[in-house]
């Protein structure tokens, strides 16, 4: 029998499945996989939390401009920074980023991810430090410098913390939680914004005491890492076995003197020292310029590229960053740092519920959703600004049409591109892949931060607005054409599929999973390993018929 007339039986339940599953339908349901039991599952969310304390201090930094630029640009303060350095003090660590990511890669993949997250919180902790002090200079360009300095070393900390955490989360959990654990870090940066959005308005023309609170804040991070075990996955392809089973049993809910053999136990360990043993050989015979020809690395590899142009170029980051200043140029007449709070309580009440909209949407009509929301609400505040009678008439049109362009955004463009990059590449790439990434998305990032004070000046907010409004337009065209849906796919179904090209829909995938869960039901597989043979060779076939296709095409 052929493999394409085996998998047509199995999508399609030939006459003898269904009678296997007919009759196995009065037995008992089986028990819990170990990694999604709840002492597993408080485990692994226990240890996201306290490795996204880091990118909460991200977050912080991301906002610190919109809540400080009032007092650092007031003529009558020690800052006293001119128009073009206190757009130098809300970008430079936009342009620190890049760094950061370019780093991030070759840390995670040399010292593991929870060393790369002490690192990351001591580079922000020296940073924060410079801010702390610097008013401690007898002359202003001495103290501009080394805010500059500081700020810099904040945007390095922002890029090296971005990835590993998301990483570690795919690596620690099995599919069914993994989408909630990775939406962990989308969670934190908000949490971030808005913990620094509160500062900003309970504590006004304060810049070092919010410094000093940031610091400390950066050191109760620090410690939140110690206690974290190293990811498995990293630990195997570093040839530490003893630990990567110390540590996988943690995360499986088992004590470590637990000496009983557990089959599920075992065999997901050799399923990860296996992939760990291919990944290491073939980063070893690899070149990065082989690595990078393979269509299952740089075809997602230019599709998170394109995500994160749009995200970055939408007015995202622009929002998040002058939200004080924006709502004061769009007609608010309310505080703007209370507005700016309202802006970051939208943002991490829509993000709570991302896992769950990812999960029953999908990614891809989340993202259409999105940037079609951010496309009208830019377009609302282009028009309040050509024709200010509008504004006059609805006086909160301005608020509603910020606050809901940050809820469209973390619905999808925002949070997307982060939770897609731990999912698309395969494992023997993945550090350096998201990395790379997340460099250019970060130098987008950078050159919007500090073009749009320019930007603003030559073609006025409306405009401005407008122009962020035709950017997120043409990203629901990316998303409908470019990006595929990545809902219900194990990773080695996303590899494949960037591999062979061949899409899978909804149905198809359901279908699959219903079939072998009845299957598991009814008895059929004797162990968890002949049920990994089943995946497997499923994976096999959608190869092979991708090539045939493909071959006919």
């Amino acid at each position: 029998m052929t493999n394409q007339s085996e998998l047509v039986k199995l999508q399609n339940g030939n006459t003898t499945h269904q009678v296997l599953i007919v009759k196995g339908l009065d037995k008992t349901k089986p028990p819990k996989p170990l990694g999604e039991r709840k002492k597993a599952v408080l485990r692994q969310e226990l240890m996201v939390l306290l490795g996204n304390t880091c990118v909460v201090a991200s977050g912080m930094s991301v906002a610190l401009p919109s809540v400080s630029l009032a007092q650092l640009t007031d003529p009558n303060d020690i800052y006293n920074l001119n128009t073009e350095e206190s757009s130098w003090f809300a970008s430079i660590n936009s342009m620190a980023c890049p760094l950061g990511g370019l780093l991030v890669g070759y840390l995670m993949d040399r010292i593991g991810r929870r060393n790369t997250m002490l690192c990351t919180n001591c580079v922000g902790i020296v940073g924060l430090l410079l801010l702390v002090t610097a008013p401690s200079h007898s002359t202003r360009d001495a103290i501009y410098i080394q805010l500059l300095v500081g700020r810099f070393l904040c945007g390095l900390m922002i890029g090296l913390s971005l990835s590993p955490i998301g990483s570690y989360s795919a690596e620690i959990s099995l599919p069914r939680i993994r989408g909630r654990l990775i939406m962990g870090t989308s969670i934190a940066i908000a949490c971030g914004i808005l913990f620094m959005y509160l500062l900003g308005y309970f504590i006004r023309n304060n810049f070092k005491l919010i410094s000093i609170i940031s610091v400390v804040y950066q050191c109760f991070a620090f410690c939140c890492c110690l206690p974290m075990p190293e990811s498995p996955s990293w630990l195997l392809q570093k040839g530490y076995e003893e630990r990567a089973r110390k540590s996988l049993k943690y995360f499986r809910g088992l004590s470590k003197n637990d000496n009983n053999i557990y089959e599920e136990f075992e065999t997901e360990l050799a399923l990860i020292k296996k992939n760990s043993d291919l990944s290491r050989s073939a980063a070893a015979n690899e070149s990065l310029l082989q690595a990078i020809r393979a269509p299952e690395v740089y075809k997602p590899l230019i599709m998170m590229i394109g995500l994160f142009f749009f995200q970055q170029c939408s007015g995202i980051v622009v929002v998040i960053v002058f939200a004080a200043q924006i709502a004061t140029r769009a007609g608010v007449s309310a505080d703007p740092l209370l507005v700016a709070v309202f802006v970051g309580v939208a943002r991490i009440v829509t993000t709570f519920f991302m896992g769950a909209i990812f999960e029953k949407w999908g990614r891809r009509p989340a993202g259409i959703v999105s940037a079609t929301g951010m496309t009208v609400c830019m377009l609302i505040l282009a028009a309040n600004g050509w024709w200010p009678a509008i504004g006059q008439h609805v006086p909160l049109l301005p608020v509603v049409a910020i606050v809901l362009h940050i809820i469209f955004s973390t619905m999808g463009l925002l949070t997307l591109p982060f939770f897609m990059i731990s999912e698309v590449f395969p494992q023997r790439v993945r550090g350096s892949a998201n990395g790379f990434t997340l460099c250019i998305g970060l130098l987008f990032s950078f050159s919007v931060v500090k073009l749009y004070p320019t930007m603003e000046t030559l073609i006025g907010t409306a405009n401005s607005f407008a122009f962020f409004g035709a950017i997120s337009l043409l990203g629901v065209a990316f998303i409908y054409f470019i990006v595929p849906e990545t809902k219900g796919r194990t990773l080695l179904e996303i590899e494949n599929y960037f591999r062979t090209g061949r899409k899978v829909s909804n149905a198809e995938v359901a279908r699959r999973q219903s079939q072998i869960a009845m299957e598991e039901a009814a008895g059929i597989y004797r162990s968890d390993l002949e049920l990994n043979e089943v995946f497997l060779k499923l994976s096999k076939v959608d190869d092979e018929l991708g090539k045939t296709v493909n071959g006919k095409e």
